[in-house]
C-alpha cells in the first residue's frame, strides 16, 4: 500500500527533513506541500538539495488542502500546530514536528508557552521507557503522534535507562549541551546570523528557562522518576547541524559500577537507532550527521560520585524529522527502519 502525505512548513528547515527521508521510502507518495510566505513558490527554491522534488509547488497551509491525504505532517512553529488539527479529523494520521501536543501538563505548558493548553497525544522517541515497557508499544496503531523535541529528546534518551533501573537519582541533573543553529529555525533572528554564530559559543535559555525542560522531565518520569530536577544549559556552537549533550547525575546509593553499565546496555542494546559505546568511548557529533543515531558514552565519575553520559545526535535527523518517520513506520506496521539509516556523513 502507498500512502498520500502532505507536508506542512515544506520549506523550513524540519519540513525539508521531513521530506528528504520521506523522498526514499518506498510506501510513501509525497502529493502536497504547503507554506504560508513562501505560498506559490516551487519547493525547490527553498529546498535545492530535494532534487526529485523539485516537481512540486508549495501551496498555502490551509485545513482544505492538507486534508484529503493519509499522513500530514506538521512542521510548523511552536503554536501554530494546535491551530489545524481538529479540522484534519478525517486524517488517519496527523504527526506534529511542533511543540504544540507534546505536554500533557497543562500548567507546565502555560509556564513556558502559555496559550490554550492542546491535547498530548503519543510520544515520539520510540525507545523511551513508558508504563512498564516503551513509547514504541504505543505508537503501534496510533492516529496521532507529536515528534519530540530535539534537545529533549538526546537528554531524555540518554538518562532514562538509569532511572528506570534506579541507579541515578534524577533530582539532581546537569545537561550541558552544544547544539548547532539549524535547531531553531530557518525564520531570520539576529543571533542566528553567520556573523554571530562563527567564532563564538552564545548560551542561550540560561537559568531553567528553555522549552524542553518540562519535555525532559515528562519523559524521565514516565521512566519511574518521582522528581526531576535539572539544570539545563543550552549553547550555539558553529556547526550547522548536531547536538553533543553532556549530562551528570548522582550514582544512586548502592549502585555498583557493573549495576549502572548494566542498565545502558539493557535499555539499548537491541534498539537499531540508540548505540551505546564500549567502555571508554565518547561519541563525536560528525558521526551522527544525516543518521537517524544517537551514540551514547557512559562514564562513572566515582570521585565526583555521578554518572556522565555524552550523547551525540543529529538534531534535525534524530532530534526531529528521523523520529517522526522512525514513529510513522511503527504506527503503520512498517519495518521501523524503512527509509532511515545508521550511517552518518564524513568527513
Amino acid at each position: 500500500m502507498t500512502y498520500s502525505v502532505a507536508v506542512s512548513g515544506a520549506s523550513g528547515y524540519a519540513g525539508g527533513e521531513i521530506l528528504r527521508l520521506l523522498a526514499q521510502h518506498p510506501d510513501i507518495d509525497i502529493r502536497t506541500v504547503t507554506a504560508h510566505s513562501n505560498a506559490g513558490q516551487p519547493l525547490i527554491v527553498h529546498q535545492p538539495h530535494l532534487r526529485s522534488l523539485s516537481h512540486l509547488t508549495l501551496q498555502d497551509t490551509t485545513p482544505e488542502i492538507l486534508a484529503g491525504h493519509d499522513i500530514v505532517f506538521l512542521a510548523l512553529p511552536h503554536g501554530q500546530s494546535a491551530q489545524y488539527t481538529d479540522a484534519l479529523g478525517e486524517v488517519p494520521l496527523v504527526i506534529d514536528a511542533g511543540a504544540d501536543h507534546r505536554l500533557r501538563d497543562a500548567a507546565a505548558w502555560e509556564q513556558f508557552y502559555g496559550g490554550p493548553h492542546p491535547e498530548a497525544w503519543t510520544y515520539g522517541v520510540p525507545e523511551l521507557p513508558a508504563s512498564g515497557g516503551k513509547i514504541r508499544d504505543s505508537l503501534r496503531g496510533a492516529t496521532r503522534i507529536a515528534a519530540p523535541g530535539c534537545n529533549a529528546s538526546t537528554v531524555s534518551l540518554s538518562l532514562a535507562p538509569g532511572v528506570a533501573a534506579g541507579v541515578i537519582d534524577p533530582s539532581d541533573i546537569v545537561s550541558v549541551l552544544a547544539v548547532g543553529p539549524s535547531g531553531a529555525g530557518k525564520s531570520l533572528k539576529p543571533h542566528l546570523l553567520a556573523s554571530e554564530v562563527l567564532g563564538s559559543a552564545n548560551p542561550y535559555a540560561v537559568g531553567g528557562m528553555h522549552r524542553h525542560i518540562p519535555e525532559i522531565r515528562q519523559a524521565l518520569q514516565d521512566a519511574g522518576a518521582a522528581e526531576v530536577r535539572i539544570s539545563f544549559t543550552p549553547v550555539i556552537v558553529p556547526m550547522t547541524r548536531g547536538i553533543l549533550a553532556t549530562s551528570t547525575a548522582p550514582i544512586a546509593p548502592g549502585a555498583t559500577d557493573a549495576d549502572i553499565r548494566a542498565a545502558w546496555e539493557q535499555a539499548y542494546t537491541d534498539e537499531p537507532f540508540v548505540h551505546l559505546l564500549p567502555e571508554g568511548h565518547v561519541p563525536r557529533t560528525a558521526d551522527v550527521v544525516g543518521a537517524n543515531t544517537a551514540l551514547l558514552g557512559l562514564a562513572i565519575d566515582r570521585a565526583a560520585g555521578r554518572v556522565v553520559v555524552v550523547a551525540a545526535v543529529d538534531n534535525l535527523v534524530k532530534g526531529t524529522a528521523g523520529a517522526a518517520v522512525q514513529s510513522m513506520n511503527i504506527a503503520l506496521g512498517l519495518p521501523e527502519a524503512r527509509a532511515l539509516t545508521t550511517n552518518g556523513v564524513a568527513p
